[in-house]
């Protein structure tokens, strides 16, 4: 049987991924839906369309392709109506300026394999290797399960790159393909990471404990928001749950920033955390000093 998947992305000689030079496969579709996600096209498991008005020239052929006709002209410029759109890309597969691009195409476990085997000489040079990012993998566990028994018989090094948001049963079934996971905490008050993220996060903390007593190797990653997560009781929160995970080989901050605001546009959604400033390097400092109160290697970017 042919085992197909969501992919929105696949990026090539990546090195904040994980060690060495390494191949990320971005899987669509994620059950959290952050405030600060830089990556607004992943959180839907459905291919989605982005569009690029600037590069618009009013060929109209997207209005002609519309069977939804959610697309028109008015007061001579090309307006889609997100409401009435579906998203199934006909208007983007006549659009040959690219005003219109789809995030998110199915491909078969072949197909991305193959994908990924153009960079295996690399992954041999550097010991680097694959990362499964998303969105969140764990959301297309059969998809992923297949493609990580192919990398494991290929031999080739892999990481999951998760929010950890997935069932016991899951996170057990896929442990045992993987090399190393670079495992999201956000906020350690479940009742705010439920507001900011919009699920709890129990789920997501037992997991990382089923890591721990799985002996599976981790690298934590913290966004670092201001006012959301920075205030020294989150911090000294974040600092005394790693203390109970011996099997964390790092923990990185990642400083807040709007790279994927304009992405919010292109989906016509909006953004919500245009009055949060990126944190300052005093800031970072402060945070990165309280969390190797942990006794664990810390360090600020990716």
């Amino acid at each position: 049987m042919v085992i197909e998947g969501r992919v929105f992305n696949i990026m090539k000689y990546s090195i904040h991924d994980g060690p060495g030079i390494r191949t990320t496969v971005f899987l669509k579709g994620c059950p959290l839906s952050c405030w600060w996600c830089h990556n607004p096209e992943s959180q839907e498991i459905k291919s989605e369309l982005l569009l690029f008005p600037n590069r618009c020239i009013s060929c109209k052929a997207c209005i002609e392709a519309c069977k939804q006709n959610a697309i028109k002209e008015v007061n001579g410029m090309v307006i889609t109506s997100i409401k009435e759109c579906v998203h199934c890309g006909e208007c983007a597969k006549v659009c040959y300026a690219e005003a219109r691009k789809m995030a998110g195409k199915v491909m078969t476990v072949d197909e991305v394999v193959s994908e990924i085997l153009k960079d295996k000489d690399f992954f041999q040079q550097s010991k680097g290797g694959v990362t499964f990012s998303g969105g969140e993998p764990l959301m297309q566990p059969r998809f992923l399960i297949a493609l990580l028994k192919e990398m494991k018989r290929l031999e080739i090094h892999t990481i999951i790159d998760t929010c950890g948001f997935a069932s016991k049963e899951i996170m057990e079934e896929v442990s045992q393909l993987t090399d190393l996971f670079l495992y999201d905490l956000k906020q350690m008050d479940s009742i705010k990471h439920e507001k900011y993220t919009g699920v709890p996060n129990r789920m997501i903390l037992e997991n990382l404990e089923l890591l721990r007593d799985l002996n599976k190797e981790v690298i934590i990653r913290i966004p670092m928001i201001p006012r959301i997560n920075d205030s020294k009781e989150d911090l000294e929160a974040f600092r005394d749950f790693i203390k109970t995970l011996p099997n964390v080989k790092m923990v990185n901050l990642l400083p807040y920033h709007r790279i994927g605001q304009e992405k919010y546009n292109r989906l016509g959604k909006s953004y919500r955390m245009l009055e949060v400033e990126e944190p300052t390097k005093e800031a970072m400092d402060f945070s990165a000093d309280i969390i190797r109160g942990c006794g664990i290697n810390v360090k600020i970017g990716g």
